[in-house]
């Protein structure tokens, strides 16, 4: 039965929901129902759907006491929300349900499992301490156990913090027992990600340290989701407190790191081989995956970062978005994306140009809007004579624009909306770095009301960013310092 503080949510979100306009909305990107969303949650498939929870506060569009809300979908892109799944109603609890997890256990219930944080006062100040929790459920109500909280500090090794302890990860093995890969601060003041093993989800036991952050990548270590990929085990996280790299992989705050390697699972450790980041742009943290049932792994983050969540105004009626799914797959010892093959789905009518000459600014008919789908191909003129800069501006009109620019000598690709509209001092340029020298460049840009998603050689790097410049700036246009060659296609999206 829920509770009275998980009704009130229920009710709440319900009666809000309706008060906020079809086209205030994105065309294809999962938002809260109202108020505030971050990290995905439990995106798992159940029951043939797929499910996506979310850290998500109803009541208005800023971080506060953490629920989780919950939507579903046959495509991961048109999102039917369900009621609220869970909200801080236990002593165990009360100060939030932070992230977490999904997976169907063997009674064929849909097993939740979340961090709890309940906040204690330890010689004379107040601490939030952070501990595991699970529910079971029938994919819409969810029944916390009477055992939780499933593992506290009790069962964290020597050193660990009990207050950054933190957004399980659980794995249902094939002999049926389960593994937890959650985020620790070890004593030296540095991210760890700790494995437990469970033969019913509910009794848990330390196993070991998985791996260490040795200083390189940032701080503490958020969001651990850990799987076989392709031959290889791959450890997504979210540090904290990044310093950039010259190399521009990684740049200052909060970053993605993803961790290519080798896995020991008879003593449960995991032994990195290569690290790169996940999403070069400037909106993208905590992602989570899936694996479908035919076979691929899809990611979904969150379209956002906690470096730039200042850009929306405070009275917003949402904040936060997920990206859109992404498939991702090792190529030459990278982590590679593109967008799954539900998105190619949405594709509608067709705008193409051939060898296209862009000197200065360029405007082509039919080329435009603010929900779109872009493949454009870009390579020299003159070999001999490189251009300096090639830069795709878009949500444009007289006033605004967010643009994707290369710069061929120097290698780089940069995502910029400091012209979108925004009056906030955050983050509003990014840069990594694509192939230098040849002039040629590969991107696929995936637009909607509110964000763009920019895909690199077929993949190779991934640059996101949002921005909420009015819907009236549909113009879209392309401009080069130098001479350039492009071929450019753009596909309505049929929502």
């Amino acid at each position: 039965m829920a509770s009275q503080i998980l009704e009130k949510a229920r009710e709440y979100e319900s009666k809000a929901a309706k008060q906020i306009k079809v086209e205030e909305r994105p065309a294809f990107h999962l938002v809260p129902p109202a108020g505030w969303m971050n990290d995905p949650n439990g995106f798992s498939v159940y029951q043939g759907k797929y499910h996506l929870f979310f850290q998500y506060y109803p009541y208005a569009s800023h971080w506060n006491d953490m629920h989780w809300g919950h939507a579903v979908s046959d495509d991961m892109l048109h999102w039917e929300y369900l009621p609220c799944a869970l909200a801080p109603d236990r002593d165990y609890d009360s100060f939030g349900v932070f992230s977490g997890s999904a997976v169907t256990a063997e009674d064929g219930k849909q097993l939740l499992m979340y961090t709890a944080v309940r906040k204690e006062q330890t010689e004379g100040e107040t601490h939030e301490f952070q501990t595991q929790a699970v529910a079971f459920g029938d994919g819409v109500n969810y029944e916390k156990v009477q055992l939780n909280p499933v593992i506290d500090s009790n069962e964290l090794p020597e050193g660990a913090s009990r207050i950054d302890f933190r957004d399980p990860k659980i794995v249902r093995d094939k002999d049926g027992s389960y593994t937890a890969y959650v985020a620790n601060r070890a004593s030296d003041g540095l991210g760890q990600i700790l494995a437990f093993h469970s033969e019913d989800a509910v009794h848990w036991h330390f196993a070991n340290v998985l791996v260490k952050n040795d200083g390189t990548f940032g701080k503490m270590w958020e969001c651990p989701d850990f799987f076989e990929l392709d031959g290889k085990h791959l450890l997504l996280v979210s540090p904290q407190d990044m310093e950039a790299t010259r190399d521009l992989e990684y740049h200052c705050g909060n970053g993605t790191l993803c961790l290519i390697g080798e896995y020991d699972k008879a003593n449960e450790v995991f032994h990195p081989e290569k690290d790169q980041c996940i999403d070069y742009g400037i909106d993208f943290y905590a992602p989570q995956t899936l694996l479908t049932e035919d076979g691929r792994r899809i990611m979904i983050g969150w379209m956002q970062n906690w470096d730039t969540c200042a850009i929306r105004q405070p009275d917003a009626p949402w904040m936060g978005q997920m990206t859109i799914p992404r498939e991702i797959f090792l190529k030459d010892g990278r982590l590679y994306q593109k967008p799954s093959r539900e998105v190619d789905a949405l594709r509608g009518k067709k705008t193409e140009y051939k060898n296209v000459t862009v000197k200065d600014e360029c405007v082509l008919e039919g080329i435009n809007g603010r929900v779109a789908d872009i493949e454009m191909t870009i390579r020299a003129k003159d070999a001999e004579d490189l251009f300096r800069r090639f830069e795709l501006r878009f949500a444009q009109d007289d006033r605004y624009f967010t643009s994707v620019s290369y710069r061929p000598h120097e290698g780089t690709v940069k995502l910029d909306r400091k012209y979108s509209g925004s009056r906030r001092a955050v983050v509003h340029q990014r840069h990594c770095l694509a192939q230098p020298d040849t002039g040629d460049i590969k991107l696929r840009i995936i637009l909607d009301r509110f964000s763009a998603e920019v895909f690199i050689n077929d993949g190779e790097k991934a640059m996101t960013t949002t921005f909420y410049t009015g819907q009236e700036a549909t113009g879209i246009s392309f401009f080069c310092d130098g001479e350039a060659e492009m071929d450019v296609t753009k596909y309505e999206l049929n929502i």
